[in-house]
């Protein structure tokens, strides 16, 4: 059975009430259509948003180790070392060893990086503004307010 078509619009048709109002269903089909805007958006400037949280993170807390990047993106560490290899082939970051311990790497944005990031900044307040269009301000805010209300509630 193919269940590709789960996550289509919901425009109408002849479902269930009950099923069009699963808070679940609702959720993940708003997450996977905002999902595709961000990939899309992430594509047209050949990157991705791993890259866009790497970057950030490091703009935010520092250097760090890849385990370090790891924890504080929440990147699994065998996607990071792709993603890391990306951004050093882009010249975003550098690679050196940690001269407290040269079994690791210390990671570092460089000024390239930061250009990067901000472009990539950019990026992402277009694909917030194009998800949150049909809210206003108050509303944007309530939203975010309640998504968190409820992720804090189910990750508790």
């Amino acid at each position: 059975m193919d269940h590709g078509n789960d996550l289509r619009f919901d425009r109408g048709e002849q479902m269930p009430e009950r099923f069009r109002r699963q808070t679940s269903r609702l959720l993940g089909m708003t997450a996977a259509q905002a999902s595709r805007v961000a990939q899309s958006a992430f594509a047209s400037v050949g990157a991705h948003r791993w890259h866009y949280g790497v970057l950030a993170a490091l703009d935010e807390s520092g250097p760090g180790s890849q385990s370090q990047i790891a924890d504080r993106t929440g990147i699994y560490r065998s996607d990071l070392v792709a993603t890391l290899n990306e951004l050093v082939e882009g010249g975003h970051i550098e690679r050196s060893p940690d001269p407290s311990d040269k079994r690791r790497n210390i990671i570092t944005m460089t000024e390239t990086g930061r250009a990067r990031l901000a472009e990539l900044d950019r990026v992402t307040a277009g694909i917030n503004e194009h998800i949150l269009a049909p809210l206003d301000e108050a509303e944007r805010e309530r939203l975010f307010a309640l998504l968190r209300r409820l992720n804090d509630h189910l990750s508790a």
